[in-house]
């Protein structure tokens, strides 16, 4: 759970006509700016866990897009339904990564929450982001590229109002960034293909 840090021009509303698509624009911009060499493996790390509604957005994305990226043998998806990345084992894992993977560049995935005008929103932002803020807990920064869904109202009472998020919300939004990382790997490897 990241603190959001959304600004407007950074993201785009799930509920908006064609947000699959103008996000996977988005994305593919941002992993065409950040993704060269000398990286080589594609790491999209999925925090999150399915105990709290709220939370769960990056294990259902994680859940998703494992069973439809096997086919890329450079991307590797961490943080799913079975086999969730938290606060307990964030550090083991961001460790298994950089010792099992070679130069890998990481896309990090976690909900968020934020100003009540924004939930729905999703974004897609160059650095780490903040796993643990939106709780006020300190865990590791991760990731080269990260993207936030703001799943619903922060400035109090947080782990209360991640219980109380609406599923249907978070469902919507984990299809839509699915349906958007899906599009952004088959460009990347069209383009891969192109060039040998």
């Amino acid at each position: 759970m990241a603190l959001s840090n959304l600004q407007k021009n950074d993201s785009i509303n799930i509920n908006s006509p064609m947000a699959s698509v103008e996000f996977s624009i988005m994305l593919s911009k941002y992993i065409n700016m950040y993704y060269k060499p000398p990286f080589k493996e594609l790491v999209i790390l999925c925090i999150g866990t399915d105990r709290s509604t709220g939370d769960s957005l990056g294990p259902l994305v994680g859940h998703s897009l494992i069973k439809s990226i096997i086919k890329y043998d450079y991307v590797h998806v961490y943080g799913t339904l079975d086999d969730p990345v938290h606060a307990k084992n964030l550090k083991e894992k961001m460790n298994h990564i950089y010792t099992s993977l070679e130069n890998p560049f990481v896309l990090a995935v976690d909900a968020c929450l934020g100003k009540i005008d924004r939930v729905g929103y999703i974004a897609v932002n160059k650095g780490p982001l903040k796993p643990g803020a939106g709780v006020n807990k300190k865990l590791p920064e991760v990731g080269d590229i990260h993207i936030t869904g703001i799943v619903n109202l922060g400035g109090y009472m947080e782990y209360m109002v991640l219980q109380n998020t609406r599923l249907s919300l978070v469902m919507k939004m984990s299809d839509t960034l699915v349906s958007s990382i899906k599009y952004s790997i088959w460009k990347i490897n069209q383009e891969k293909l192109a060039f040998k």
